[in-house]
């Protein structure tokens, strides 16, 4: 292969792995804040029973005391009752009582109804516990991955940086000029050619050029994108025994 193509080919495929690399690192904060995010959305679910649970409890005091005020409200209605004149007077008397009581016992149906919830609340409450605790195992565990890919991938990006500067000053000024021109103009600056089309743009290319392109002696470009082309040879085929 020409000697300044195989520069080219080399300094396409560093930073070709570098972009992927870096690529991958800048995932990496997003893919943490993933983690933070779905140890919230368990965290919620917990909280939501939690909450729940408190209102039933509060719900049930109110109709305690709701309860004990009726319940005075009877106790002072059967102390008037021995104090009446007539019968009339009486018979009220037992109306506001029996009132009371119809109160009461509404309230004592609603107190066991918040009972119950409060009981079911407490069992959700425990099996989101425990959910969020397996939740919050593996996000710490997966965290700690990320870490270790994010160190991974910062000494990678740091060795291919280097590797690209190393080959790039191997590079002759002319070849360089025409490769950094393309880069900035397309993205990348090299492409296979195969099957007499750049791999890139999936331009055909002129039979002419192809034979010469298929040989890696010169510096050919796609006359549709400008990519420098070089030719893979497929690998030789291995004749199997029989």
């Amino acid at each position: 292969m020409n000697p300044d193509l195989e520069k080219l080919v080399q300094l396409h495929r560093v930073e070709s792995d570098l972009a992927r690399v870096e690529s991958e690192l800048t995932s990496i904060p997003r893919l943490r804040q993933a983690l933070v995010d779905r140890v919230a959305v368990d965290r919620g679910h917990l909280d939501a029973a939690k909450a729940a649970f408190e209102a039933s409890q509060k719900a049930r005091k109110q109709h305690e005391a709701v309860v004990q005020d009726f319940e005075a409200k009877r106790s002072k209605y059967k102390g008037q009752l021995m104090e009446v004149k007539t019968n009339k007077e009486y018979t009220a008397m037992l109306h506001e009582i029996e009132g009371v009581e119809r109160e009461i016992r509404s309230r004592e149906d609603q107190i066991l109804e918040e009972m119950e919830k409060a009981e079911a609340l407490a069992q959700e409450i425990r099996r989101e516990e425990a959910a969020f605790k397996l939740v919050e195992q593996d996000a710490k565990k997966e965290a700690a991955e990320l870490d270790a890919t994010e160190a991974k991938l910062g000494a990678e990006t740091k060795r291919l940086r280097a590797e690209r500067e190393r080959v790039a000053a191997s590079v002759p000024e002319d070849a360089l000029h025409i490769y950094e021109r393309v880069a900035k103009l397309r993205g990348t600056a090299v492409a296979e050619a195969r099957d007499a089309s750049c791999q890139t743009c999936h331009m055909k290319v002129r039979l002419q050029v192809w034979v010469e392109i298929r040989k890696n002696e010169a510096l050919f470009q796609c006359e549709s994108c400008s990519r420098v082309l070089y030719y893979e040879p497929p690998p030789p085929t291995v004749a199997v025994e029989p």
